[in-house]
């Protein structure tokens, strides 16, 4: 299969290169030369665009498949569906793949499961709403027969932003922790190797419609001991209740990656994502263990040259974690003596 990447140097869209030549696909990438120049070296063609602009290195080229990993906005798409010819008989134009979000749907209840039939997220500014108009841009484009890939939390070795592997880091160090929310609080994620391997699945098999990419829901207390059992530590959790991380100003989702409380009105729900039509079309997902440990071997080792540090998210400081750990002890305290 001729194979178009776009992306392909940071972290998912690396995973698809690596999971497509080693299926033994020709694979040509398309990245603006900010990351990964040897990435790939003689295993690849390159080509340089930047899709905030108009991408001429594409034009009048022929590809099976197209996987978008690095589409944002709906003028991006209609630049690249442009440059590619998109809009003829299904015969004779690539099959895409476009990598969206669970965050297009843009509201997610409390308590409530949520398939690829709910709403799409209003307006225009946003990643979650940038991210619903790129869909429609790129139904458009191919008369509704590409795939809508909408991951949740990606995670793995390569990993840009920190947040997962905040957990296994954090765990490693040992000591009394500061665990979010219920211990039986779900949370999903999705491998970025298992996300990649699908993504050229997809491809292959011209699968159409949209598809959450998400992992099975997992209790964060699971999730924690996992990290505790790889990481041999002396860790011990202490839970603080959503309303209370809240009042001490922790951030949900970066501050404390993986914690959004639950009663929040618009993204209480956001990880009760359903995965049927996902695991139907061939998703499949590793042991966590695997990840944790994965991730963990990476993030210990030394950083390539280029590693891009900009998208790195703030996570809660051990400092001022120690410090919500002691008022959390004071009050425990206070409360034992009182009664």
């Amino acid at each position: 299969m001729r194979l178009l990447v776009l992306g392909g140097t940071v972290f998912l869209g690396r995973h698809v290169v690596e999971a497509a030549l080693a299926l033994g696909h020709d694979v040509t990438i398309l990245h603006r030369g900010v990351h990964g120049a040897g990435l790939f070296e003689g295993r690849v063609t390159r080509l340089a665009g930047d899709r905030d602009d108009d991408v001429p290195a594409l034009r009048g080229l022929r590809f099976d498949a197209v996987i978008d990993c690095s589409g944002y906005t709906p003028q991006q798409v209609r630049r690249t569906a442009d440059a590619l010819g998109l809009g003829g008989p299904a015969a004779d134009e690539p099959h895409m793949v476009f990598v969206s979000s669970l965050s297009a749907y843009g509201r997610f209840e409390p308590g409530r499961v949520y398939d690829e039939s709910t709403p799409l997220a209003d307006g225009d500014t946003g990643y979650g709403p940038l991210k619903a108009r790129a869909e429609e841009e790129v139904a458009a484009a191919t008369s509704g027969r590409a795939t809508l890939v909408r991951p949740g939390l990606i995670v793995g070795p390569h990993d840009p932003t920190g947040r997962f592997t905040y957990w296994p880091m954090r765990v490693a160090r040992g000591g009394e922790v500061l665990a979010p929310g219920r211990p039986a609080r779900p949370v999903q994620w999705i491998d970025v190797r298992d996300l990649a391997a699908w993504c050229v699945t997809l491809a292959e098999t011209r699968a159409k419609g949209a598809f959450n990419a998400i992992g099975p829901r997992v209790p964060m207390s699971d999730l924690l001991a996992a990290c505790r059992e790889a990481t041999g530590s002396d860790a011990r959790f202490t839970w603080v209740p959503d309303d209370l991380l809240l009042v001490l100003g922790v951030v949900p989702w970066t501050g404390l990656p993986l914690w959004l409380p639950e009663s929040d009105p618009a993204f209480g729900g956001m990880m009760l994502a359903d995965l049927a039509r996902a695991r139907a079309a061939g998703l499949r997902t590793r042991d966590m263990r695997e990840t944790i440990a994965d991730t963990l071997a990476w993030a210990r080792a030394p950083r390539e040259p280029a590693f891009d540090a900009s998208k790195l998210v703030a996570t809660l400081p051990p400092e001022r974690e120690a410090e919500i750990l002691a008022g959390v002890g004071r009050e425990s305290a206070a409360g034992g003596a009182a009664s």
